[in-house]
């Protein structure tokens, strides 16, 4: 083996060296990946400059190096062997290790896309018109029950009212403030 690797040229021994290594790591971050385990040890190495806690579109993140040195590796190893010079070797294997980092970059922004956390939002229900399902006391004096559709689902919520006559099953209302510990506040809806 070291006698194959002596017999290679510089820019040969370049492309096994990015090959070899970054498919190793890539190989351990993937299967890491896949059973959810965290490389702490390493570091935060995906941080985001920013700090905005959306999720972002990252092209330059340690997964997405090691793809691109892997495939760029790979490449680089599969042009020269069909011959082609170092030049065009170079750019085949540029573009090609950018493309599988565009690819990687694109999956796992898509992927994060796809997570919820379920919880429900409050906030949400504002201007929403639903129906009372227990009787609500007149000027805030006693809780009742509405069903209004928030995030997608009917949901019966905790509501009061600031009406002056209480609001009774059935009436139709519309949700206009949300208080500070998630208590629809609604007003009779007009129509």
């Amino acid at each position: 083996m070291e006698q194959w690797f002596a017999a290679l040229s510089a820019f040969e021994k370049v492309y096994w060296i990015a090959a070899g290594v970054s498919s190793v790591i890539f190989l351990i971050l993937l299967v890491l990946t896949l059973i959810g385990g965290e490389v702490d040890d390493l570091g935060d190495v995906d941080t985001e400059i920013d700090s905005d806690m959306g999720i972002e579109f990252q092209f330059l993140s340690f997964k997405n190096l090691m793809g691109f040195f892997t495939i760029f590796g790979w490449t680089g190893i599969a042009c020269l062997n069909a011959g082609y010079s170092v030049g065009m070797t170079l750019v085949v294997s540029v573009i090609c290790g950018l493309i599988m980092m565009f690819a990687m970059a694109s999956l796992f922004y898509f992927l994060a896309k796809l997570t919820t956390d379920g919880s429900l939002k409050m906030k949400n229900a504002l201007n929403s018109v639903g129906e009372v399902y227990l009787t609500i006391g007149a000027k805030r004096s006693s809780m009742g029950k509405v069903q209004v559709n928030v995030q997608g689902g009917l949901r019966s919520l905790d509501a009061l009212t600031d009406e002056v006559n209480d609001l009774k099953q059935g009436d139709i209302i519309t949700v206009t403030d949300v208080t500070k510990n998630g208590i629809l506040i609604v007003n009779k809806h007009s129509i």
